[in-house]
């Protein structure tokens, strides 16, 4: 067997244009995927040599053909690719299809040990389902002739070929029989039977091989019919002795299940049973049935009898059937099967809420639910009271009463008369119904019960209904954003325009604030997560018992923008900065927003503990999604009355991070880590339980809002634009640069003139630009060390991270060919993929970069701003980001409108990052609020500033702050 190393792409792809057929062996793991051109050409083998294979042709004849052998393992690669490739062969993609096919048997635990004809220990899928085998026999019926074109004797006339629904189950086992087979197999399987790779003999092991098959795969299953008598006469003369059962075995057919017979008539040969089954029937169903006796004895005299017909079970033998022995025979393929008239089983439903209420639609005084408004709702995280979990059994629909409950466990008996009707349920169950006893459950526990609408008690699952203001809770919270519920506006101190969807935002953040639970706001990035968290915070300091300072926890390079954003949209709120080596908070005041990073709240989190929080906030809140985290641990040491998580990427690896996040946001909603994990994201990520996913969003889903710029009513007109000016600080290093290069080179310029002064105002002004942009870029370094030094840089990663995350594509101007060399490197480092776009590009290369990122092979497109300002069509952007500022703003329009043209389907986010209290800062703000300066200046670019006087040129790139 020729066995080959993983296979490139380029590799994978060549292959997959072959044609491909399976080649069964003993055992099944040793089979053989062979890669064969009909042309009769070499198919690539750049790791080993072709051999020769015999194949029938379009002539119907055995020829030779060179192949390429691949053991199952390293064929699959190859396979799966070609189930989804346009240019694979037919038969590549069929085998494609198989191996997605086995793989998801796997994957369902699908395994069942046994031996080969040959006594070769050997994996096999199964036990299958009828929808299993439905699904094997169309695809079977799908293979085309070059996937099974070996013929099984080349000498034979006329040629057979394997039959292809065989085939197919022979490379199912394949791969069953081989995926096991891992280094550390053997320690699970105490052995290197059914571990090693390599074959075993195990003759020994045919009996036990052959019980295996006979429970889960033999031709026939089994069934019990449970029949009942006497039931009319035990009602008439009130017989103490009771009703009779009797369990008559039946007969299955695994191909068909449709097709049943009772074990009697197949013994028999009556018809139609004796048509219905064929002639190894019995065998098959006396293996199956010695299996099933052994799971349950009472079986056992059917073994020996005649004809295995029925047994007469005993009252204590019926309950066992009612419970664990049903259950310990399902596992043997036997199932259980009970009169229609008969009601099975009580119902049971755990009740929870106020401990007086008196039914799920009265609250505790005996008021209706519904009366209540959304402002006398208790909070549930400072409820004191612990609510009352109490139990509702149930016939149906009929609730039963402690006295009917008490006659169901002292009956005695599996079969009892209450109610008019039949009631089979086992003694112990019912001795548990009457037994259950009312107990207490803390308000986060019954709130995340009734989200889900089940709990689950002795490691079963229950059903659960709320009572009293719980319940109405739960529908307030099940439809967080319904248009009956808003009854927040717009602060009056807000300077803004909430959109609608903003406005829905901050009365889900009221809602669930006010109520002393938690929320992640989770919009997109663009669409005003910041501006809804002001709205909110001004909104609390008009609730007495919401009032207070708030908290922002952020990355670095967003502080500044915190800080524009409070100022422009709150004006007269104050706002600081906790950060740097004077930080403080003396003097904290009710209103206030404080602004912190990460790093500084994992050092000083017992100092922030100590303040009185109205409202704590993580911005970027995927930086404590790992909850083992040191800044996630010291991040939940500090108390509040409100928690608001805000990202655009809840979710970016799996559920746990999920978990971090809204266990920050709301302690306890969803249990411990390990309990979660196990409970949810487990089932949910192998996505294998539907109904966990759903209980998951169930119990998610008003704890957290998320509004894509693709929702309807978010973006109904012209896509539209948002832009948003960044402010990053400087780093320790490009202070010292900045500030170094302004004292120097005013100097020069003060004892300059004419000419001489305007070349070294705009050396000047070039150079404090590269320096916001990056230090490396400045000194002109020829191996520079990247990360860690720009703050632009910091905040290009931020913003990349949420935008690739997103799924979205950006452009990246700058007007420096250096620095988008910088940028180019930096991002290959953290392996994100990009093209650069400069002057030096020819024509048809640019050509074939913008095809390319309009397919979104290459998510992030650095440009040069003068090269790429104009003439792109770059629709698939819905990001831009100008990583520098042109002084002339229409120049920096005409390159957002790169994205921003007619074919832009999307809203396009414009990022403008700013170095803030340096000249770019000042250039913006002339912007904004100097139009006529702006005019004057911006008009004529660096030029007009050259005309500065050396006082105005002085204010103009003085450092102001914005220094870390």
């Amino acid at each position: 067997m020729h066995r080959l190393p993983a296979a490139t792409l380029n590799e994978i792809s060549e292959l997959s244009r072959c044609s491909a057929v399976f080649l069964p062996a003993d055992p099944a793991r040793t089979g053989l995927i062979a890669f064969w051109n009909p042309d009769g050409s070499t198919p690539p083998a750049d790791h080993g040599s072709s051999e020769e294979l015999t194949v029938v042709g379009s002539d119907l004849r055995p020829c030779a053909v060179p192949a390429l052998l691949m053991p199952v393992p390293h064929a699959l690669p190859v396979l799966t690719r070609a189930r989804t490739s346009a240019h694979a062969s037919p038969a590549a993609a069929f085998w494609g299809a198989a191996a997605v096919l086995a793989l998801q048997l796997v994957a369902r635990g699908l395994l069942l040990p046994g031996l080969s004809a040959a006594d070769h220990d050997a994996w096999r899928v199964g036990p299958l389902t009828a929808e299993d085998l439905e699904r094997i026999r169309v695809l079977a019926a799908s293979m085309p002739p070059t996937a099974h074109a070996v013929p099984l004797d080349a000498a034979a006339d006329p040629v057979v070929l394997a039959e292809p629904e065989a085939l197919l189950r022979s490379f199912l086992d394949a791969v069953a029989d081989a995926l096991p087979r891992s280094p550390a197999a053997e320690y699970a399987a105490g052995g290197p039977a059914f571990a090693a790779p390599a074959a075993r003999h195990l003759p020994a092991l045919r009996p036990w091989a052959a019980d295996v098959a006979a429970g889960h795969d033999a031709g026939v299953r089994l069934s019990l019919r449970v029949e009942v008598s006497g039931l009319d006469r035990a009602e008439e003369d009130g017989s103490a002795g009771g009703p009779s059962f009797r369990a008559v075995l039946q007969i299955h057919s695994v191909q068909d299940p449709s097709l049943m017979a009772d074990a009697a008539d197949v013994w028999a040969d009556r018809a139609p049973a004796a048509s219905l089954f064929g002639p190894r029937a019995r065998m098959d169903a006396l293996l199956a049935l010695r299996r099933a006796a052994r799971a349950w004895p009472p079986l056992t005299p059917l073994l020996s009898a005649a004809v295995p017909d029925a047994i007469e079970p005993a009252d204590e033998e019926i309950a066992e059937l009612l419970g664990p022995a049903a259950r310990a025979l399902a596992a043997t393929g036997v199932q259980v099967h009970w009169p229609r008239e008969l009601a099975r089983k009580l119902t049971a439903r755990a009740v929870i809420g106020p401990a007086h209420a008196s039914g799920p639609d009265d609250d505790a005084d005996g008021t209706r639910a519904s009366r209540r408004t959304g402002s006398q709702l208790p909070s549930l995280m400072s409820a004191d009271a612990l609510l009352a979990f109490d139990w509702w059994f149930a016939l149906g629909d009929d609730r039963l009463s402690r006295a009917e409950l008490d006659r169901l466990a002292e009956a005695g008996r599996p079969l009892v008369r209450l109610r008019d009707q039949w009631v089979l349920i086992t003694p112990e169950d019912a001795r548990r119904a009457r037994d259950a006893g009312a107990r207490k459950v803390t308000p986060i526990d019954a709130l995340s019960a009734v989200l889900t609408g089940t709990t689950e008690v002795d490691g079963r699952r229950v059903e659960v209904a709320a009572t009293g203001w719980l319940e109405q809770l739960r529908e307030r919270l099940a439809d967080p954003e319904s248009q009956d519920r808003q009854t927040v506006g717009p602060p009056p101190s807000l300077t803004a325009t909430l959109r609608d969807y903003q406005l829905r935002g901050l009365n889900w953040l009221h809602t669930m604030t006010s109520l002393g639970l938690g929320g992640c706001l989770a919009d997109d990035m663009g669409l005003g997560k910041t501006i809804t968290l002001i709205a909110l915070h001004l909104h609390r300091q008009d609730i007495a018992s919401a009032a207070g300072p708030t908290l922002v926890v952020c990355p670095t390079s967003l502080m500044g923008n915190w800080q524009r954003e409070i100022e422009k949209f709150a004006p007269g709120t104050p706002v600081r900065r906790f950060h740097g080596a004077s930080r403080s908070l003396e003097g904290l005041a009710d209103g206030e927003f404080v602004l912190t990073t990460y790093g500084t709240m994992r050092l000083d989190a017992p100092r922030l503990a100590q303040a009185s929080w109205g409202m704590v906030v993580a911005d970027e809140a995927q930086h404590v999604k790992n909850p083992h985290s040191a800044t996630a641990k010291q991040l939940r040491t500090i108390g509040a009355r409100a928690r608001v998580a805000l990202t655009g990427t809840p979710v970016e690896n799996n559920l746990s991070e999920l978990w971090a996040i809204l266990d920050w946001t709301t302690p306890g909603l969803l249990g411990r880590l390990g309990t979660f994990r196990t409970r949810y994201a487990s089932a949910v990520e192998g996505g294998n339980d539907p109904a966990a996913a759903e209980r998951l969003g169930a119990l998610v889903r008003p704890f957290l809002l998320r509004r894509r710029k693709s929702d309807p009513g978010i973006a109904p007109e012209l896509p539209p634009k948002t832009e948003t000016d960044r402010a990053v600080s400087l780093t320790a290093e490009q202070t010292g640069l900045y500030e170094a290069v302004v004292r120097e080179t005013l100097a020069e310029i003060s004892g300059a003139d004419g000419f001489a002064r305007r070349g070294l105002v705009v050396k000047l002004l070039t150079a404090l630009k590269q320096i916001c942009n990056h230090p490396a870029q400045y000194l002109k370094e020829e191996q520079p060390r990247i990360a860690d030094r720009s703050g632009k840089v910091e905040l290009l990663d931020e913003l990349l991270d949420t935008i690739l995350a997103e799924g979205a594509s950006v452009l990246v101007f700058t007007q420096y060919v250096q620095m988008a060399r910088l940028l180019e490197r930096h991002l290959a480092a953290r392996g994100v993929p990009t093209q650069f776009l400069h002057g030096g590009t020819p024509v048809a290369e640019r050509e074939a970069m913008v095809n390319r990122f309009q397919a979104g092979v290459a998510p992030v497109f650095l440009l040069s701003l003068k090269a790429a300002g104009t003439g792109l069509n770059l629709t698939r952007a819905g990001h831009v980001v100008h990583f520098d500022r042109w002084w002339n703003p229409a120049v920096e329009a005409q390159a957002t409108d790169r994205a921003y043209r007619i074919g832009q389907t999307q809203p396009v986010q414009v990022h403008r990052l700013i170095a803030e209290g340096t000249i770019e800062d000042r250039i913006a703000d002339m912007l904004v609020r100097k139009q006529g300066l702006a005019d004057a200046v911006l008009g004529g670019g660096e030029t007009a500033l050259t005309e500065l006087t050396d006082a105005e040129l002085a204010d103009l790139v003085e450092l102001r702050g914005g220094a870390r």
